[in-house]
């Protein structure tokens, strides 16, 4: 029997900071995942601290990103990669409304470290953008895939990983901690996305109702090529253009509420091509869609801590179109309560819906 502090059930952006942050903390640990792709590998990879549909900073950007951008970087130099790199995001105004209202945004206290005051004037020829452009400062991008892939590879060659669908029928949990197959643990963190649904333990309710406490939120993306379009920035109108390398571009992305469905849709490339063809006047070729179904709660903030039944079995979940700025600092968050007992904040404890 294989004895170790924590099993990880899940391997996208939760289950990795969460084994990260343990690994930081000198805890043992395995990971248990099926390999299948999730919503963090078809993400965008964008941290963006503001809304830029209404010009508000995002819940809890600050402390977010002062957890974030450190960690991603630590992470990077412990496998030999570059995992993360500052990057620009312009926002294309449409209206001098929304100069004013930039503007005055950008003196609120808690913007004024990510918009610029300053109205950028468009000199790119393919983009359309007439009224000019607002720079948002202390962004991030990340290739998502690469991450989940490095860091894959660095647990296979640790002996960390055990690539199988979770049975819970080989799960059995007791107030000594919690054991399954051949492998004994003080705790199990669940991050399983979206198939918590089928997760026994899971006690929230799960269903395609908006009612629902978990809600899918299905995300599509399109892949496209276009040479002359030259963008080196992150790019926000209608949709999110973000530069790719070699002339490619990943745009988007469609949101699909209340949606658990798998695979790309013709509604969905429409939509995006149609958005896109706003923002740019160049010729362009699509190359890909690609989808994914992201872990949202009715209340658009995750869900952290566990039930009162099983004091060993946790849950790391519900990190919607933000995971990758919110990750690090909420698998610490679930660290200090599990391992200190420090309080979590009743904004994310999954108790809050009982």
């Amino acid at each position: 029997m294989k004895q170790v502090d924590y099993i990880i059930v899940g391997f996208g952006i939760a289950g990795l900071c969460f084994a990260e942050t343990l690994l930081q903390h000198g805890k043992t640990f395995i990971v248990v995942e099926d390999g299948k792709e999730g919503a963090t590998t078809v993400s965008g990879g964008v941290l963006n601290p503001t809304v830029l549909k209404r010009f508000t900073a995002a819940w809890n950007a600050a402390q977010f990103f002062e957890k974030a951008l450190p960690f991603y970087r630590t992470l990077g130099q412990g496998l030999g990669k570059q995992i993360i790199r500052p990057i620009s995001i312009h926002r294309i105004f449409n209206a001098v409304e929304e100069q004013n209202n930039w503007i005055v945004a950008s003196d609120k206290n808690e913007l004024s470290q990510f918009l610029s005051t300053e109205i950028v004037k468009n000199k790119n020829l393919s983009i359309n953008a007439p009224l000019g452009l607002g720079v948002v400062t202390g962004g991030a991008i990340i290739n998502p895939p690469q991450l989940i892939e490095h860091y894959r590879i660095f647990l296979k060659e640790k002996k960390l990983l055990v690539s199988e669908t979770f049975n819970y029928q080989s799960l059995s949990s007791s107030n000594g901690g919690v054991t399954y197959s051949n492998i004994s643990a003080k705790q199990i963190v669940f991050a399983q996305g979206t198939a918590v649904r089928d997760n026994p333990y899971f006690q929230l309710s799960v269903s395609p109702m908006g009612s629902k406490e978990f809600v899918g939120n299905k995300g599509e993306y399109i892949i496209f090529r276009a040479p002359k379009l030259q963008l080196k920035e992150v790019l926000k109108g209608p949709v999110m253009i973000i530069p790719l390398g070699d002339h490619c571009y990943k745009v988007g992305a469609s949101f699909g509420r209340d949606e658990f469905s798998t695979g790309t849709t013709q509604e969905a490339r429409e939509e995006i091509v149609s958005k896109l063809k706003k923002m740019i006047s160049c010729d362009f070729d699509v190359l890909d869609q690609v989808s994914g179904i992201r872990p949202t709660v009715k209340d658009r903030k995750p869900l952290l801590g566990n039930f009162p039944e099983n004091k060993n079995v946790y849950f790391l979940n519900g990190l919607g179109t933000r995971g990758l700025s919110m990750a690090p600092l909420l698998a610490e968050w679930l660290f200090q309560y599990v391992e200190n007992h420090k309080k979590l904040p009743e904004s994310v404890n999954v108790k809050r819906f009982l």
